[in-house]
């Protein structure tokens, strides 16, 4: 009876500090996630393990992550996003602290997985948070927009901080710079966020959760080690067939149960839809071009990790003054619009990478990466708020939850194809410029090897680039599609839906 009279005593802090609570955990999930790779290399002399069983540092953490988001974003809208936030919260400053203590590669794996497991609860809750405490939609879209580019810019921030951390003190640092911001997290927790609302328990999708799980599981592991395995390998072939019987059961559990684990009626909302769609092209095209960009300048412009990171500040500044800016833009004109006009400025910048040699400068590539940032703030915050306005409040959670997946599934197949399609063209103009190159003073001969790979490399980094543009184009006229199909009934967050439901 307290807990129910307590939860509905209004608060005592602006839903705009609600905002900046989730934000924190919001950054320090996402640099978790991107800063660690910068560590790989002193992990493998410290640990004296290979590059390839290092990869599984990442891996664990992107496989357990994209496992439990699902399950945490449904745990949330059954008993109560606070609730969830908090403890998961507390348990990834744990699991971070374990982490930097790791005494062989075995003990980091294991740490990681636990990491991506407690992190997979954060975005799903804290958009949830976000929607339920700004009932009113042109205040809840800014909020939204802000939020998105906390979560977009963590992706910036990672090597700006890790760079100075590994090089001044140890990849330790990486996990445990998580405590001490950690604990002002937890704080901001208990201060500002709300109770949870009494919520109807109702029996949680198990089958339905492990179905999905090892679906999942399966499909983000061939993505992260296809071209290691080879895509027509034994094991690969093994894991498209785990994917295809357990997404189709999955399916057909979700049809049957009560309380589904993914409501299956969230694909008959055409915005919901759409947006799912036009998050997976052009996220694609986005973060496959920002996975090789890195690579580029540290490979090939001799940038250290510090260097690579002071490199996206302004892509990083650009983004929080950009994304407020198009959730007002998005209230003048029609999601559609908004989030098309985004799309292409994102398009435009990664075409403007085309053009990188070997010569190219930073101030050279600050226009490309601004201009990259204006496009996801103003196409970003609009698509997170048609999602989260398409379904109904107590469904959020779930709906976020689905939306990031179907980010992480993008990011994760578009590094796989690109790095694939990286190496086949690099050997096939290896042959077309060795072909049509020739060294006429015999003294410098013995460099002829050297100069066509590193001539391949540089113009099969710009056909990448390029590809790269035209998805994010193809996304941008799919974003045409997206329709505005519910609004918000009065301040209790309850949802009129324009197809006839409630």
């Amino acid at each position: 009876f307290m807990e129910e009279k307590n939860s509905e005593k209004p608060q005592k802090h602006s839903p705009w500090m609600v905002l900046i609570t989730v934000m924190v955990g919001t950054l320090l999930i996402g640099l978790d996630r991107t800063v660690v790779n910068l560590g790989l290399p002193k992990m493998i002399a410290d640990f004296g393990i290979s590059v390839s069983l290092a990869g599984w540092i990442a891996t664990a953490y992107i496989l357990s992550n994209a496992v439990f988001v699902p399950v945490f974003g449904k745990l949330g809208d059954m008993i109560g996003d606070r609730k969830i936030y908090l403890w998961s919260f507390v348990a990834f400053i744990g699991t971070s602290v374990l982490a930097g203590l790791s005494w062989n590669i075995s003990s980091m794996i294991f740490f990681r997985a636990l990491q991506g497991l407690v992190g997979a609860a954060v975005y799903p809750t804290a958009m949830s948070l976000i929607v339920k405490n700004f009932p009113d939609q042109k205040a809840r879209a800014q909020a939204l927009g802000i939020w998105s580019a906390s979560f977009a810019a963590s992706a910036v921030f990672g090597p700006l901080v890790g760079g100075p951390l590994i090089d001044l003190y140890s990849w330790r640092m990486l996990f445990y710079i998580n405590l001490p911001i950690g604990i002002i997290g937890i704080f901001m927790v208990l201060f500002y966020l709300p109770n949870d609302k009494g919520k109807e328990k109702k029996g949680f999708d198990i089958y339905g959760a492990i179905t999905l799980a090892i679906a999942l599981s399966s499909l983000v592991l061939v993505l992260e080690k296809g071209r290691e395995w080879e895509w027509t390998s034994l094991t690969s072939i093994l894991c498209y067939v785990l994917v295809l019987t357990f997404g189709f059961w999955f399916v057909q559990i979700e049809k049957k149960h009560p309380s589904p684990m993914v409501d299956l009626k969230f694909f008959k909302n055409p915005t919901f839809v759409s947006a799912l769609l036009v998050s997976f092209i052009s996220f694609g095209g986005m973060m496959g071009a920002m996975f090789l960009l890195p690579i580029f300048v540290q490979t090939y412009l001799g940038f250290d990790a510090t260097q690579t990171g002071f490199l996206f500040l302004p892509m990083a500044l650009t983004m929080f003054v950009a994304a407020p800016l198009g959730a007002k833009l998005a209230q003048k004109i029609h999601v559609r619009y908004s989030v098309s006009l985004g799309m292409l400025l994102v398009a435009l910048a990664i075409y403007l990478l085309t053009g990188l040699d070997a010569r190219t400068t930073a101030s050279e590539l600050t226009l490309p990466l601004m201009v990259l940032a204006v496009g996801m703030g103003i196409g970003m915050a609009p698509l997170t708020n048609a999602v989260a306005s398409s379904v109904p409040a107590h469904e959020v959670g779930i709906a976020s939850a689905v939306l990031n997946l179907t980010r992480n599934i993008a990011g994760a197949v578009a590094i796989a194809l690109f790095g694939t399609l990286l190496s086949n063209v690099t050997e096939s103009k290896v042959l077309e410029v060795g072909a049509n190159t020739i060294i006429n003073d015999p003294k410098f001969a013995s460099l002829l090897p050297a100069l066509v790979i590193l001539k391949s490399q540089i113009l099969a980094y710009r056909e990448v680039f390029l590809v790269a543009s035209l998805v994010t184009v193809v996304g941008a006229f799919v974003a045409l599609t997206l329709r505005d199909s519910s609004k918000i009934k009065d301040e209790k967050n309850e949802f009129v839906h324009l197809e006839g439901g409630t």
